[in-house]
């Protein structure tokens, strides 16, 4: 966490700001976890995407942190 109370966590950009976060719960039988899908700020403001899963509450199986410029664009291909 910072000096304001946010939130911090590396990336390939350097430590980043949690801004937001969206958990959702799921089961595969008896199995609980959380898909995570997190926006991050970087130290220049860039924002940053991050998809990854957890259980028991610590993140699992990557995490995969995307620049958010490289999914718009591949979103207008």
């Amino acid at each position: 966490m910072d000096a304001n109370g946010a939130s911090k966590t590396a990336t390939p950009w350097g430590a980043a700001t949690l801004v937001d976060e969206l958990r959702l719960p799921q089961r595969a039988g008896e199995k609980r976890f959380a898909s995570i899908v997190q926006l991050l700020e970087a130290p220049r403001g860039e924002r940053l995407v991050r998809f990854a899963y957890s259980t028991g509450g610590a993140a699992r199986r990557g995490p995969v942190t995307l620049r958010l410029r490289d999914l718009e664009s591949e979103a207008r291909r």
